[in-house]
C-alpha cells in the first residue's frame, strides 16, 4: 500500500507545524507551505524526516489567490519526490491575526483577512481539487471565535463562520468521490499567533483558562493529534462536522 500524503498550508510554525509532525507520525509524508520563513519550514521538514517519514516545503503566498502555478510546482514535487500524481488530504491552515473593533477595522485589513482565511481557501481547494485523491479528505482550519465572541476579532472570525458553511458545502458535493471535509475550531492557544497579545496582556491567558472547564490555555499540540487523526482510516465516517478543540470554553 503506497503511503499517503497530506498538504498543509501555513506548516512552518505554530499549529502547522504541529499538525506536519503528528501526521509524520501517524506514517504519512507531509507537503507545507511557508509564506516566507524558509529556515523555519526546513525545521519543520527536519523533524518530519527525524521521524522516517518524507517531508518537503514550498513557498505559497496565499494572498495572491493565484494558485495554477502552485498546482504545477506541487504536481512537479510529487512526482519527483513521492512518484505520485496526487495528494491525499489537504489541510487549510494558513492564517494570520488581526485585532480591531468593528469601528477600527479598516477596508484594508477586511481584504487581506479575506484573502487570506476564506478567498484563498476557496480557490486553492478548487485548484487542487482534481488532483485530491478520491477518499481523501479535507480539513479546513476555524476557529472557536466562529462560536463564542471576544470584542476585537469581527472580521476575523467572519471568516472563519464563513469558512464553516463552505466546508459543509465540500462535504456534500464531494461525497460522490467518497472526499471527506470537516473543520478543526481551535480554542485560544498559545502560539505564535497569540504570542504578543498574550506577553502584553499576561492577565488574559488567566481569564481564559477562568472559561474554560480543563482550567488552562491550549498548546499547539492540542490541535495537531486531532487533525492527524482526521486523516486516518479511524476517522473514515467522520464528514461535514465541526469539531472545536477549546478544552471547553463557554460549555
Amino acid at each position: 500500500m503506497s503511503t499517503k500524503i497530506a498538504l498543509i498550508t501555513g506548516g512552518s510554525r505554530g499549529l502547522g507545524r504541529d499538525m506536519a509532525i503528528e501526521l509524520a507520525k501517524k506514517g504519512l509524508d507531509v507537503v507545507i507551505t511557508y509564506h516566507s520563513n524558509e529556515t523555519a519550514a526546513n525545521s519543520t521538514i527536519n523533524e518530519i524526516e527525524a521521524i522516517g517519514r518524507k517531508g518537503v516545503a514550498l513557498q505559497l503566498d496565499t494572498t495572491k489567490v493565484a494558485f495554477q502555478s502552485f498546482k504545477s510546482q506541487l504536481q512537479q514535487t510529487l512526482k519527483k519526490e513521492f512518484d505520485s500524481d496526487t495528494i491525499d488530504f489537504l489541510i487549510n491552515n494558513a492564517g494570520f491575526g488581526y485585532n480591531a473593533s468593528v469601528a477600527e477595522t479598516t477596508e484594508e485589513n477586511f481584504d487581506q483577512l479575506f484573502d487570506v482565511h476564506f478567498k484563498g481557501v476557496y480557490f486553492l481547494t478548487q485548484t487542487l481539487l482534481p488532483i485530491l485523491k478520491d477518499g481523501g479528505g479535507i480539513i479546513n482550519i476555524s476557529s472557536g471565535l466562529a462560536r463564542f465572541s471576544f470584542p476585537g476579532y469581527s472580521a476575523y472570525a467572519a471568516m472563519k463562520g464563513a469558512v464553516e458553511v463552505f466546508t459543509r458545502y465540500l462535504a456534500k458535493e464531494l461525497g460522490p468521490r467518497q472526499i471527506k471535509a470537516n473543520t478543526v475550531a481551535p480554542g485560544a492557544i498559545n502560539t505564535d499567533f497569540n504570542k504578543e497579545r498574550f506577553e502584553e496582556m499576561p492577565e488574559v491567558m488567566d481569564h481564559i483558562a477562568n472559561l474554560t472547564a480543563l482550567g488552562r490555555v491550549g498548546e499547539s499540540h492540542d490541535i495537531g493529534g486531532l487533525v492527524a487523526f482526521l486523516c486516518t482510516d479511524e476517522a473514515k465516517w467522520i464528514n461535514g462536522q465541526r469539531i472545536e478543540a477549546s478544552g471547553g470554553m463557554f460549555v
